[in-house]
């Protein structure tokens, strides 16, 4: 602004300077101060003046603006709706003011020319971008981005120029970074990447600030209707630590990662930019050497350094870090099958079998599957590796008569043979022994043993006993047959046997008895 004060001073007779020199002491031209002295005489102003008579009021009296009295009888553009459109694709002010323009016609209201029309918009937008520093407090919050730039490494194998993506977590109150490189931005990098920048700080801030991707906020349209990602939620949740994302297309929400971004970019991108990388591991182990050396670099308009800083004012007030880093859990959901098992990656997991053809959440990390329906765990498993199919069941899940099955074997049968008699323990032994694979015989094994509650034990008993005189490898059925037709009667059994003896020395002949009947 115009020295106006200044230059009325300097023109008072006492000090007798000419109005070149007035020019040359105020910085404006000679035109200018004998326009100004010319108005202040009209006015009748001279010095000394009142305190209050400041540059911007002498202004005012000397030369005052005739557009403001008619400004007001112009209709002002709708700031509120300029802003929401100018951020829709294609649309520009040219094009708002042409409307503004068709509306005034409409409603006989006198408009603003362009130059006007995009000045007051201009002014507007300045209001608001008034900006207010915030204090943070040590070990508060911690604020994290994926860097612009990539950094590059070069495949050993066939020269491929592979990017890397930067990642960078910094505490707002040191300004104490942690940068990593990792070959994608999915969510495995995006969680690895905070477990190891906890790991780096030594402990865990209070807040968690990040940008609204994918992997950390599924959307964010209001400040009451945010949705977190589940895995990073379930992060935040190991280190007990808040998630507040930032506002959409508002950087100031993190200016300190925005910030380091910036710094990252030039003191370890660019200062690697001529060094070749040939691995993941080699690039990483770079840019700790140059992070090192950043965070100890003193700053520019305070003392100490960032490292200095956190150490001393932040560390001490993390929170400690869990026993047990997070490890990386992925969701997925299934259905549960009519056999109550889940499938996943090609293995079977068990479910209770209340739960058949409902769909349930599943937790699945390189150790453990862990099953949830509406939030709460229903079962859980070890994972299963190696070959595809195989099954993890839990004799719980299983309904009552599926439990019962599980519960048979060989031996079991055997017990409960011999406690009926050595023929049907023998004949029992006989049938388990005659399939390939022994679990095909538990059938025939119980549909025996079940006609001892039928036809009593001690016909059973003399029913085997007779199989074994003619066979040494009685059937099932030939026992049934026996039971059917009565010929497991004591004393017919008795004749049998002396005829059989006396008359036929094998027992697989059919002996002249046998017709006799």
């Amino acid at each position: 602004m115009t020295k106006y004060r200044e230059i009325i001073r300097l023109a008072q007779p006492i000090l007798q300077l000419s109005q070149e020199k007035i020019a040359a002491s105020c910085g404006v031209s000679k035109k200018t101060v004998n326009k100004v002295l010319a108005a202040a005489k009209e006015k009748e102003l001279a010095w000394p003046l009142p305190a209050s008579y400041t540059d911007a009021v002498i202004e005012g009296i000397l030369f005052p603006r005739e557009e403001e009295s008619s400004s007001p009888s112009k209709r002002m553009p709708d700031y509120d709706y300029i802003r929401k459109e100018l951020l829709r694709n294609g649309v520009n002010k040219k094009l708002l003011w042409t409307e503004y323009l068709e509306d005034c016609r409409l409603n006989g209201d006198n408009p603003l020319m362009y130059s006007q029309f995009c000045y007051y918009i201009q002014q507007d937008e300045q209001k608001r971008r008034a900006t207010m520093h915030i204090a943070r407090k040590p070990g508060e919050q911690i604020e994290v981005d994926w860097a612009g730039d990539p950094a590059q490494i070069i495949d050993p194998d066939t020269g491929e120029i592979i990017n890397a993506y930067i990642f960078v977590g910094v505490m707002t109150y040191s300004q104490y970074p942690y940068v990593e490189a990792f070959l994608n931005e999915k969510q495995d990098s995006w969680i690895s990447a905070h477990v190891h920048m906890y790991e780096y700080f030594g402990g865990v801030s209070r807040i968690l600030v990040p940008d609204n991707c994918k992997t950390a906020v599924i959307h964010n349209n209001k400040w009451n209707d945010q949705q977190i990602n589940a895995v990073y939620h379930e992060m935040a949740e190991h280190y007990n630590t808040a998630i507040i994302p930032a506002r959409v297309r508002a950087p100031k929400d993190k200016p300190n990662a925005e910030g380091s971004v910036g710094n990252i970019s030039t003191w370890i991108t660019a200062a690697l930019r001529n060094e070749q990388f040939f691995s993941l591991a080699e690039l990483n182990c770079a840019i700790r050497q140059k992070l090192k050396d950043f965070v100890n670099r003193p700053f520019q308009k305070k003392e100490g350094s960032r490292y200095e800083i956190f150490r001393d004012e932040e560390l001490p007030l993390l929170a400690p870090l869990p026993a047990t880093p997070y490890e990386l859990a992925e969701w997925k959901q299934a259905t549960v099958q009519y056999n109550y098992h889940i499938s996943i990656d090609g293995m079977l997991y068990s479910v209770p079998y209340e739960y058949i053809k409902r769909k349930v959440d599943v937790r699945v990390t390189g150790t453990a599957i862990e099953i949830f329906y509406k939030q709460n765990r229903i079962a859980s498993h070890r994972r299963l590796y190696g070959r595809k199919g195989q099954y993890s069941t839990i004799t719980e899940h299983m309904p009552e008569d599926h439990q019962q099955y599980l519960e048979w074997n060989g031996d079991r049968f055997r017990r409960w043979a011999m406690q009926i008699g050595p023929c049907t323990g023998e004949v029992i032994n006989s049938i388990l022994t005659s399939q390939r694979v022994e679990q095909q015989s538990y059938r025939s094994c119980m549909g025996l043993l079940k006609m001892a509650e039928k036809y009593s034990p001690e016909r059973l008993e003399a029913a085997c006993k007779k199989a074994l005189s003619y066979t040494a490898s009685p059937s099932y059925k030939s026992i049934k047959n026996i039971l059917v037709a009565g010929l497991d009667d004591q004393g017919s059994s008795d004749t049998s046997d002396k005829n059989t003896s006396t008359t036929n020395p094998h027992a697989i002949t059919r002996g002249a008895d046998y017709y006799r009947r």
